[in-house]
């Protein structure tokens, strides 16, 4: 049966809402896409700069900052592997339906949903730390069934469904970005690997440096792919979010589809 939705704009957005703008990637976005687009902050708290505090689990709270915008980014959530399931439920399940349903009711006609690898890491766990070699050709792509590894991964599935019905059944424009690793530092060969120590506790910190150089997403090309996604004429999608690491085991093919072309590698 055929959804009565109207075909969504073609016109690239200009006034975009950043949930979560005051992480990692938000924090990149703010500094890197704030001359490309009017960009509207939402944060749990009140930040340094303008923004609409509320926490997104919270749709009344939410809504006002929704009003008026083109697109939304939805970075916010608890980003944690290890996060409880009272986290994920709060945060990636319930707040994620207010950000969609919240977009709904204001008529945006786009939204960039800030998925991740762990929609897929079983596929990972079951073939590291041999995945990370610079030899191995194993890839990991889109067209991959969804094998989440943790609460955490399963949330993410979660939003991409929500993402995939909100494009069908309303007809906005999503793109479901798995994001690989985006640092404060932009530093693929720093102390970061020890941001996983939680995670595959078998993995020796040489491993987890391979896999790091493998999984890093530079955050210029972060910015880059994001802008792609918010212009991209296209009704759904998904992509992973990853440089043009020698290392890398994500297919790239999706988001090149999109139009991202990177421009960094991490050292092999």
């Amino acid at each position: 049966m055929r959804l009565p939705v109207d075909p969504p704009s073609p016109v690239a957005p200009r006034r975009v809402l950043v949930t979560g703008a005051e992480g990692v990637i938000g924090t990149v976005l703010r500094e890197r896409l704030g001359d490309a687009y009017d960009l509207r902050c939402l944060t749990r708290a009140p930040a340094a700069f303008p923004s609409h505090a509320a926490d997104i689990a919270d749709l009344d709270a939410i809504r006002p900052a929704f009003v008026g915008v083109e697109a939304v980014v939805h970075l916010a959530g608890t980003p944690h592997v290890s996060s409880s399931w009272e986290e994920v439920l709060h945060s990636n399940i319930v707040g994620t339906r207010n950000v969609l349903e919240a977009a709904r009711e204001a008529g945006v006609g786009r939204v960039v949903l800030a998925s991740s690898n762990h929609a897929v890491g079983t596929y990972e766990i079951e073939s590291a730390p041999a995945i990370y070699a610079l030899d191995d050709q194993r890839v990991v792509d889109e067209r991959a069934e969804v094998r989440p590894d943790s609460d955490y991964g399963v949330s993410k599935v979660f939003m991409e469904a929500m993402g995939r019905m909100y494009a069908d059944r309303f007809g906005m424009r999503v793109v479901c970005l798995r994001i690989g690793s985006v640092l404060p530092d932009d530093d693929p060969t720093g102390p970061a690997i020890r941001a996983t120590a939680g995670w595959m506790p078998w993995l020796t910190d040489d491993d987890r440096r391979a896999r790091l150089r493998a999984t890093w997403l530079s955050q210029r090309d972060c910015a880059e792919l994001i802008r792609c996604a918010l212009e991209a004429d296209v009704r759904f999608a998904i992509a992973y979010g990853v440089s043009d690491n020698p290392r890398r085991f994500w297919g790239l093919e999706g988001a090149r589809a999109l139009g991202f072309v990177p421009q960094d590698r991490a050292p092999g």
